[in-house]
C-alpha cells in the first residue's frame, strides 16, 4: 500500500481470494492467456457499473489482475513470466477493457511501464528489473506525463534525487514500484528510473474524479526528494554520469512510444466491445419494438434499423481489430531484436518509423469506432438505456476521457504527410 493512501477509500481485495488458488497454474500458451484474460474480464463485468460509481480505488481489482497471473504475460520464465509476445499482450489488455475499461487501461500501463528497463535499460538492468517485477509479482505504475514539467534530477554522489509534480500519474496509488523520468541538472537529457512506490517522498493528491475510467487512479503526484542509486539510472553510464549512446543513441530506445499508443488503442477498442456485447444482451432481453413506424414489427431483432446498426457496428470493430492485430505483429517484429545491445542496433530510423505509422492508423480508426459504437448503442436500445442503473453511459464516458490524451487530429496529419511525402515522424511523446 503506498504510504499516504491508508485513509482513501479503496476496494477489498479479499473478495477475490478464491481466485488465488484457482488461477494458482499461469496458462502455457496464447489459447490459454487469453481465455484467461476473458475469465477476469467475466469476474469485473458482474459489478462494473456500481464500481465505476463508487469511485473507490482499485486495490481489489489489482489484486485480481495479481492472481489471474496477467501482470506476468509478457515477463521471462525464468523469474515466473509467460514469455508471450506483445501481440498476445494486446489482445489480452482488450479482453479484461471489455469486463470493465478501467482495469484494462490499467493492465496496459502496467505492461508498458514494468517493461521499461527493456527498452531503454542496458541488458543487465533489463534482466534485474525483470526479476524483481515478475518474480515478486508487483504491480507498476508511472508518473511520467510529458505536458507537465519535468521531475528535476539532481546527484548527491552515487544516488540521484528526483523532485517536482506530475498532474497525470495512471495507477501509482495502487502500484508497488512507480517509474518516475526527468531532466538532469544542466543538460537537456532524460532520465528513466523505477523505485518503492511505497514511500514517504511519493504524495498522491488523490484527486482522480473525472468522467471517465474512473477507476485507474490518474491523479495528480508531488514528488518530493525521491531517490534512486545511479545503478538504476535506465540506459546511463554510471561512470560517466552520461547517457550511453549505445543503448539510447538507437532508435530501438524510442521504441516505449508506438508501444504504449498501441496499449491506448487495443482498451478503445475493449470497451468498445464490451458496449456492443452489452447492448446486444439488454436488446434481446430488454429493447421494444417501435409500433409506429408503418412497417411495424413484433420484437426489435426484426427492426430493420436495428439489425443495420448493430450490423455495421460489428463490421467496423471486425476491421479495426484486424487492423490492431497487424499492428500488434509489426510491432514484435520490431522487439525480435531485444535480446542485446548488437540486436537493437539493427533496428532502424525507418524500421521505427513504419511501425509507428501502423500504430497511428489503429488510433485513428479506433478512436473514430469507438466513440461512434458507445454513443450509438442508445440508439438500438431505447430510451430505458439511459437510466443510471443500465449502466450503458460508462463505456462512451471511458473512451471519450482518455482519446482526449492527445489529439487525433494530429495523427491524421502524420499519416498524411506518411502517405503524400513519404515521411516517418520524429519520435516525441507522443509518436
Amino acid at each position: 500500500m503506498a504510504s499516504n493512501a491508508a485513509a482513501v477509500a479503496a476496494t477489498d481485495p479479499k473478495v477475490y481470494d478464491e481466485y488465488q488458488l484457482k488461477w494458482a497454474e499461469l496458462p502455457t500458451d496464447k489459447a490459454g492467456w487469453l481465455e484467461r484474460a476473458k475469465n477476469v474480464a467475466e469476474v469485473l463485468a458482474k459489478d462494473a457499473t456500481i464500481r465505476d460509481r463508487e469511485n473507490k480505488s482499485p486495490r481489489a481489482e489489482i489484486a485480481l489482475l495479481k492472481h489471474s497471473g496477467l501482470l506476468k504475460v509478457l515477463g521471462p520464465k525464468k523469474y515466473g513470466g509467460g514469455e508471450q509476445p506483445w501481440s498476445v499482450a494486446y489482445q489480452i489488455i482488450r479482453e479484461v477493457a471489455k469486463g470493465d475499461g478501467s482495469i484494462g487501461m490499467l493492465l496496459g500501463y502496467h505492461l508498458l511501464w514494468s517493461t521499461t528497463a527493456n527498452v531503454v535499460g542496458t541488458p543487465e538492468q533489463a534482466d534485474r528489473f525483470q526479476d524483481l517485477i515478475i518474480s515478486n509479482n508487483y504491480f507498476v505504475g508511472g508518473a511520467v506525463n510529458p505536458r507537465d514539467n519535468d521531475l528535476q534530477i539532481t546527484s548527491d554522489g552515487d544516488k540521484l534525487i528526483f523532485e517536482g509534480f506530475k498532474f497525470f500519474n495512471t495507477g501509482g496509488v495502487v502500484s508497488d514500484l512507480t517509474v518516475l523520468e526527468g531532466s538532469y541538472e544542466g543538460t537537456a537529457d532524460h532520465i528513466f528510473a523505477i523505485v518503492k512506490t511505497d514511500q514517504e517522498g511519493i504524495k498522491f493528491s488523490h484527486d482522480w474524479d473525472n468522467v471517465g475510467l474512473r477507476l485507474t487512479e490518474s491523479g495528480s503526484v508531488k514528488i518530493d526528494k525521491v531517490t534512486a542509486p545511479w545503478e538504476d539510472a535506465l540506459g546511463w553510464d554510471v561512470a560517466t554520469k552520461k547517457p550511453d549512446l549505445s543503448v539510447l543513441g538507437i532508435p530501438f530506445a524510442s521504441l516505449l512510444l508506438p508501444t504504449i499508443q498501441l496499449v491506448f488503442s487495443n482498451f478503445y477498442l475493449g470497451i468498445a466491445w464490451g458496449a456492443l456485447d452489452y447492448a446486444s444482451a439488454y436488446t434481446n432481453k430488454s429493447t421494444r419494438a417501435w409500433p409506429y413506424g408503418g412497417d411495424n414489427k413484433d420484437k426489435p431483432q426484426e427492426e430493420f434499423y436495428i439489425l443495420s446498426t448493430y450490423g455495421n457496428f460489428l463490421a467496423h470493430l471486425r476491421a479495426a481489430t484486424a487492423l490492431a492485430d497487424k499492428a500488434g505483429d509489426e510491432i514484435n517484429s520490431v522487439y525480435e531484436n531485444l535480446g542485446d545491445l548488437a540486436s537493437r542496433s539493427k533496428v532502424t530510423a525507418q524500421d521505427r518509423g513504419e511501425v509507428a505509422e501502423w500504430v497511428a492508423s489503429v488510433k485513428v480508426t479506433a478512436t473514430d469506432t469507438g466513440l461512434r459504437v458507445t454513443s450509438g448503442v442508445f440508439e438500438v436500445t431505447g430510451a430505458k438505456a439511459t437510466a443510471t442503473k443500465a449502466g450503458f453511459d460508462r463505456f462512451w464516458r471511458d473512451i471519450r476521457t482518455h482519446t482526449l490524451h492527445d489529439p487525433v487530429a494530429y495523427k491524421n496529419r502524420e499519416l498524411g504527410r506518411y502517405q503524400l511525402l513519404k515521411e516517418i515522424p520524429e519520435p516525441t511523446w507522443y509518436t
